[in-house]
């Protein structure tokens, strides 16, 4: 009885415990190849914009690839920022998310953001 009650409590133990992950990772990157030259006075900030997009893994198989996720991520950006004139984005970092349950369920975000500036000379 003392041996089974051992057994359970440590199968218990095992299945209770979880081993979730958890990763972020952060780049800042430059894909305008726009600069911003801050000797004088010729743009104005119009505020920040955010694109976000996730892929999902069940046995390891479904979802795009990082690349491409990454890429999707920005290309959202992009089209939330609803640029127009002489505005354009600047201070892009791309934030990465991995959670999950390693090999049955993995869920892979990247969160794009940066500042719009629009240029006034």
């Amino acid at each position: 009885m003392k041996k089974l009650f051992c057994v359970v409590a440590v199968v218990c133990a095992i299945l209770l415990a979880g081993c979730s992950a958890h990763l972020y990772q952060s780049s800042n990157e430059n894909v305008a190849k726009t600069e911003v030259v801050l000797s004088g006075k010729n743009f104005r900030v119009i505020g920040m914009v955010e694109g976000i997009a996730t892929a999902t893994r069940i046995l390891g198989i479904g979802g795009l690839s990082e690349k491409a996720v990454r890429s999707n991520a920005v290309a959202e950006m992009y089209k939330n920022a609803q640029l127009y004139g002489s505005q354009t984005i600047i201070n892009i970092n791309v934030k990465q998310t991995e959670l999950g349950l390693p090999p049955f369920y993995w869920k892979t975000t990247y969160s794009a953001t940066g500042t719009i500036v629009e240029f006034v000379e």
